[in-house]
């Protein structure tokens, strides 16, 4: 069969997953009678959740004589490390572009990953059945993104389709039948060329690994595309490291061709077509399997560095093995190298003393689906506040600097400008009507200043703003940036919180914590009403006598408290403080210290 291999790429929400769908239904992959769940490629529980793509997922269909591999790749930048793999494997893309909102921050981050590859573009506007669709503005943000990332004649030449994936169809006109995808299905045969590794299969077999699995029947697995040759299941293969050295020799026990959305076992498998090997126990994501006689690996696509670090460490609170059953740093480490192994964007570090571990990644939404990943396979952590990586060029610190598209009502569009152009060191870049009563506003913060400010932002354009952020640039530091305001309430006790007790306290702050609830020594909570920290009991329950009177005693009555989040427990943190994770409960707390640097500390402050 001829071959077609394409990735869909889109920002977060414009209907990737969706699309795929009706392109596997299209295509006569599922049975008339077959029950398949909606975004059906959202396999993972967090996926499915938070209605986002967070891991690169390959399915194939059919057409005619042509079989399309198609990859979902992640809409966010945080998972940009699975993009940037998995692009190596395709021959074009397939942009997908709201035509109401237009191309956003993580389409331009993707997008300029495609280009800079060489991918010709086929460019769908999706949803333009919708109320408030513009096509024509959309398309032409396009091409002035397409244009300001340096993209070649042959790229900025573009066929575009409109669409609405949802109700499955694609047509070349706006006011086309409405009827189905084929005309999707038709242009990728037409414009996205076959494997160029076809002409290779002759040649000793080699393939680059870009995403590493597990089996519970057939043990570690690899999948990329085969760049040369053929291969068939018993073959001896050589794994070999990007500096050429070899890794280990190893038989092929299983090939595994996507087939719909299962995988299927085959016998042979040629150059161009994206596969699954089975049978290695040491190879890795970037290593290149050949046939023995290779000796050089393929070239592995670069990666982005981190821009955010985070402290995984023991849980040490009061109330730690409660709830979790892996608790012990070793078994930490072991989870955060595994997860290293397979996510190419994590670097994790040991630091002095073995008990805490420094995570890099790419953004705090990394960071909070690992740990929520983490806490469900039973996990107890302790996670610092995420803290901006900094680079030395030429004996100047440089900072990373982020590129954040904002759309909000035009009442609030005061407030937010005044925040990220103030205290948080951005530079306004552009505002504009985004119709609808609404503004754009494209500005450049530090990475620094947009950490914990996502509650805040929802708060001053009461819910009804939408922040996108994306990697820009580094540039020279810009010196300090203030942190959060407010204060915390402390709790001075161990033991279980009182009703009274927190009534009594609620006109000092708000509170994160109800009655009966469990609490320590350090533990915050609450936050103060003013910027100082505050030290109270929540035990302290209602001092009682032999009188009694109608009438004078009162009904307690409590605020409903304030549910953190993980991302917003660990935005919200200072550098001093600590967010408790565990499978059923995220805490904050402060750090605790050992008696001589309380010590110190108290003397410092007296």
């Amino acid at each position: 069969m001829d071959l077609r291999n394409i990735a869909i790429i889109a920002h977060v929400d414009h209907g990737k997953t969706t699309l795929v769908d009706e392109l596997l239904k299209q295509s006569g992959a599922f049975r008339d009678n077959q029950t398949v769940s909606e975004r059906a490629m959202d396999s993972n529980d967090l996926e499915r959740e938070r209605g986002i793509t967070i891991l690169a997922k390959c399915t194939s269909v059919e057409v005619g004589d042509t079989r399309i591999n198609i990859v979902d790749t992640p809409g966010h930048a945080d998972f940009g490390g699975e993009v940037e793999r998995i692009l190596s494997m395709v021959d074009g893309v397939v942009l997908l572009v709201d035509a109401a909102e237009g191309p956003m921050p993580q389409t331009k981050f993707v997008t300029s990953k495609a280009l800079a590859l060489g991918l010709r573009p086929i460019v769908v506007l999706n949803k333009v059945d919708k109320h408030d669709a513009e096509p024509d503005r959309a398309l032409n943000e396009v091409f002035d993104l397409f244009a300001a990332l340096g993209a070649n004649d042959d790229q900025l030449d573009f066929p575009v389709l409109y669409a609405s994936g949802r109700n499955g169809w694609a047509d070349v006109e706006l006011n086309g039948p409405r009827k189905d995808l084929t005309a999707l299905f038709d242009l990728v045969i037409r414009h996205v060329p076959a494997p160029a590794q076809i002409a290779q299969k002759d040649e000793p077999f080699r393939m680059l690994a870009t995403t590493l699995g597990a089996d519970p029947f057939i043990g570690r697995i690899l999948t990329g595309r085969v760049e040369a040759g053929t291969i068939k299941a018993g073959a001896t293969l050589n794994a070999l490291a990007r500096n050429g050295d070899r890794i280990e020799q190893f038989r092929v026990s299983k090939i595994l061709a996507f087939r719909g959305l299962s995988q299927t076992a085959i016998d042979e498998a040629t150059a161009g077509d994206i596969i699954t090997l089975a049978g290695m126990t040491k190879a890795t994501v970037a290593d290149t399997l050949a046939d023995p006689s290779v000796t050089e690996s393929i070239p592995a696509q670069p990666i982005d560095p981190p821009t955010i670090t985070v402290t995984f460490g023991i849980n040490d609170s009061p109330l730690a093995g409660r709830d979790g059953k892996k608790v012990q740093s070793r078994v930490i480490r072991d989870r955060l190298m595994k997860e290293a192994e397979t996510n190419v964007a994590i670097r994790v570090t040991d630091t002095p003393g073995g008990e805490a571990f420094e995570v890099a990644g790419r953004g705090e939404l990394q960071m909070g689906v690992l740990i929520e990943n983490m806490r469900r396979e039973g996990f107890e952590l302790s996670i610092s506040r995420p803290q901006v990586l900094f680079r030395d060029v030429d004996g100047q610190r440089m900072e990373p600097i982020e590129e954040v598209t904002i759309d909000v009502d035009d009442e609030y569009t005061g407030a937010v400008i005044e925040k990220i152009t103030g205290p948080r060191k951005g530079d306004l870049v552009e505002m504009k009507p985004a119709g609808a009563g609404k503004t754009r506003i494209i500005a450049h913060v530090p990475s620094r200043g947009l950490i914990g400010y996502q509650g805040e932002f929802l708060t001053d354009t009461r819910g009804s703003g939408v922040l996108n952020r994306v990697f820009h640039e580094w540039a020279p530091f810009r010196g300090s940036i203030p942190g959060r305001r407010a204060g915390v309430l402390i709790s001075m006790e161990n033991g279980v919180s009182v009703s009274y007790a927190l009534w009594k306290l609620e006109d000092r702050g708000r509170f994160f914590i109800g009655a009966q609830e469990a609490v320590y020594t350090g533990m915050i909570i609450g936050e103060h009403s003013r910027d100082n920290d505050l030290e109270v009991n929540p035990l302290k329950g209602k001092q009682l006598t032999n009188v009694r009177a109608s009438g004078t005693d009162e009904a307690v009555r409590l605020t409903t408290p304030i549910t953190l989040s993980l991302e917003q427990a660990i935005a919200y943190i200072d550098d001093d403080e600590l967010v408790e994770v565990t499978p059923n409960a995220i805490r904050l707390r402060k750090r605790f210290l050992d008696p001589h640097e309380r010590k110190r500390q108290s003397r410092a402050s007296a």
